[in-house]
């Protein structure tokens, strides 16, 4: 997969690959900037030597360390950036010539992801532009919940409709919900019979979870009928049995133009308050083992709830590369980025996550391949059962990659096995979470197993099509956005600290480049430590006229100005150039900074607490629903949503404050005396600007979605506080 490379299968080009044209002045600006970087360093040793105040020197050289050490890892991925270009035209094949496909689906609460969102997703990928009967759709409930299964039969039934009306008409939205609500959907009979049937289907299901439970008038099919009986007063989400029902069997079930409808498991493992279940890498385990007893096929695809497929095509693209047989030896999976709908206008909240989503995917691209983002993931089975060339076989035959299922998924046999290994102690005692499957250790089991599996020697590949192929919802409050990166951040650290850690074992296993790729995500936390300093300290030296950087008549100034806004414009370049708008990246990197007083903060915290076993683990899943109304017209207008309170607001807060005041108190000092600390001012000044729209919910709004008084108040005393601490610190 070297750059400007063409592959093709049977003479026919499937891919192309071609580096990027901003790759070669990037490594000459690299060269340039790290040469500043260690003029800077110097300046830093050389004033500590120097200086009255060793303490001051010391917090900004190790902030400086911490800024330099994480523009390496950025830039590892900025040296040999590519871009695909994929075929699937051209893919010719049979249909039983095409392998089989197994999708996985996880879900686990269906209050914060709706059942009729897990419908949708399910729907979208059954009706993908592929043989139905290769397809194998399995949606593994981790919340235990009868209402999800509720939804998923009442699918199975509406799917014999949907799917046939898809192909026939050649729909690109294939998501129900999506297509229905598009003003360009079909007005013909059956669309409009199809949009009655879908609207009737969503009464029902979001009647069942308004009302909590399945009432027997709800269940109409008898062959489901008992299965709900299973949800007794003693039967928990965190303490039941496993419950695996076939909705849908592609070797007897036919839609209404007499074709063979594709596989729908409903999938809800074991659980026990005694054993572990490892979250999502545990449930993402228990379906590769139940799907290795049903289905078993080479090809699986990963997906979140609420990531429908938003193109029919999108499994023969990864084809294109899965099946090369130049590569597909040694390639584990081609990772497609995630898209979301309904962003504002500017992503005020930056969850189109631009950088880790598409522009770091195109620099690993260019090294071993992109890091697993979680969702959006085609996978070859091969690739959880050890390095390339070394098979770790599974503790029973069933299980092996490559075997060839011979008897039907609802045989006896066959779901009694399917049980057993979907049991929550069936794990004690194997290579689970180590050595096969998706690996235990972290919070972002993701970001985890793709790092292991590269570590292992695979490589991997960056889909990006112009159309997306997979869209999903994005946190539409501050609050739901700051506690998803916490928990991210927890996860990272237990991986940076791990005897896996990248930056020791990822560089000796795959290289200095890879390695510092890696890192790039693993020391996101560690952002928290310069914002914090440069976010108090400077703007502390403001208030009480004391120089903590070089004044603008030494020569020292302008290597800091020149290292700020060459980091900034490459920055804003890299964004840009990727179809980024100026005003997404301003809000990206403001966003950054709020991230840096919350979510890594509060992150880093936690994890030295839980390190201290002074705090337990805890697995928050990110609401998906959004039925507020008003929280809804304040995002579409780009305001800030900090409703309801929350401790992680109040370092952000206090930050901006201070900076305010510093801001005012330096401009006075300019101006009445002439002179004042300029690199100083021009910082609160850059914070000042960014905390805009705290200023604006703390002042000026009235809304629920304002600035809990509480968090001001406190924010206002802390301020005074640090702004006393400061005299005795800085004089």
């Amino acid at each position: 997969m070297e750059p400007h490379s063409k592959h093709s299968v049977g003479g026919t080009t499937l891919h192309t690959c071609h580096p990027c044209r901003r790759a070669i002045p990037y490594r000459i600006y690299a060269v340039i900037h790290t040469c500043g970087i260690i003029a800077l360093m110097y300046h830093h040793v050389h004033s500590l030597l120097t200086a009255n105040n060793t303490l001051i020197t010391c917090l900004l050289l190790l902030s400086d360390i911490v800024l330099a050490f994480m523009w390496a890892t950025t830039t590892s991925l900025r040296l040999n950036p590519v871009h695909r270009t994929e075929y699937p035209e051209k893919y010719a094949a049979k249909p039983e010539d095409f392998p089989k496909l197994d999708v996985f689906i996880c879900t686990a609460d269906p209050y914060k992801e709706p059942p009729m969102m897990v419908v949708n997703t399910a729907l979208s990928v059954m009706a993908y532009e592929y043989p139905s009967d290769k397809i194998s759709v399995y949606v593994s409930d981790d919340g235990g919940s009868s209402l999800t299964l509720f939804a998923l039969v009442e699918a199975a039934k509406f799917s014999k409709h949907w799917l046939p009306f898809c192909k026939k008409n050649n729909i690109q939205d294939r998501s129900p919900e999506v297509y229905f609500s598009s003003k360009s959907h079909s007005q013909s009979d059956e669309a409009e019979n199809l949009k009655m049937m879908y609207k009737d289907m969503k009464s029902r299901v979001e009647h069942v979870v308004e009302s909590g439970k399945v009432e027997t008038a709800f269940i109409t099919c008898d062959q489901f009928r008992g299965v709900f009986d299973l949800w007794t007063d003693k039967f928990t989400r965190h303490d039941h049995p496993t419950i695996i029902q076939v909705l849908q069997n592609s070797e007897t079930d036919m839609d209404t133009t007499k074709k063979y409808m594709p596989n729908l498991i409903y999938v809800s493992r074991e659980k026990s308050k005694v054993s572990p279940h490892h979250f999502k890498a545990g449930a993402l385990n228990t379906l590769l083992r139940v799907s290795g007893v049903m289905t078993n096929a080479p090809i699986i695809l990963t997906l979140d709830c609420d990531m429908y497929s938003n193109d029919p095509a999108t499994p023969v693209r990864a084809l294109c590369y899965l099946t090369d047989p130049e590569i597909k030896t040694g390639l584990g999976y081609v990772q497609f980025p995630q898209k979301f709908q309904g962003i504002s206008k500017n992503d005020i909240y930056a969850c189109a996550y631009k950088r880790l989503f598409e522009i770091s995917m195109i620099g690993f691209d260019g090294l071993m391949g992109p890091n697993h983002v979680g969702t959006g993931c085609f996978f070859n089975r091969r690739v959880f059962y050890g390095a390339p060339s070394n098979l770790i076989l599974p503790e029973i035959d069933e299980l092996k990659p490559n075997r060839t299922v011979d008897k039907p998924i609802n045989a006896q046999d066959v779901l009694a096995l399917a049980h057993k290994v979907a049991g929550c102690i069936y794990e004690h005692n194997t290579n689970w979470g180590s050595k096969i499957g998706h690996r235990y250790g972290s919070l972002v089991e993701d970001y985890y197993t793709g790092y292991r599996l590269h570590c292992e020697g695979w490589r991997t590949v960056f889909c990006s099509p112009k159309r997306a192929a997979f869209c999903g919802d994005a946190p539409k409050s501050l609050i739901d956005v700051v506690s998803q990166q916490k928990r991210w951040a927890i996860g990272l650290l237990e991986v940076a600290f791990s005897r896996y850690s990248p930056i020791t074992y990822g560089v000796k296993s795959m290289g200095l480049l890879m390695g510092l790729g890696y890192c790039q995500y693993a020391c996101w936390p560690f952002w928290s430590l310069p914002h914090v300093v440069y976010g108090f300290l400077p703007q502390l030296a403001l208030l009480y006229g004391v120089s903590v950087f070089p004044k603008s008549s030494d020569p020292w100034f302008w290597l800091y100005i020149v290292l700020f806004l060459g980091a900034y414009a490459q920055d804003l370049l890299d964004f840009v150039l990727e179809g980024g708008t100026y005003r997404g990246w301003w809000n990206d990197q403001r966003m950054w900074s709020i991230r840096g007083f919350s979510s890594h903060l509060f992150g880093f915290i936690e994890f030295t607490l839980q390190t201290l076993n002074l705090s337990t683990h805890g697995f928050n899943v990110t609401s998906k629903a959004n039925d507020d109304e008003e929280q809804s017209k304040r995002y579409e207008k780009e305001m800030f949503e900090f409703g309801p309170s929350s401790t992680m607001f109040l370092p952000m807060t206090t930050t901006a404050i201070v900076n305010l005041l510093a801001f005012v108190w330096g401009l006075y000092g300019l101006f009445a005396w002439g002179e004042g600390l300029v690199l100083e001012l021009m910082l609160a000044s850059f914070a000042v600007v960014n905390c805009l729209p705290i200023y604006e919910a703390m002042v000026l709004r009235k809304d629920n979605g304002k600035l809990p008084k509480r968090i001001c108040f406190v924010a206002v005393i802390l301020t005074f506080v640090l702004i006393v601490s400061g005299y005795f610190f800085l004089k």
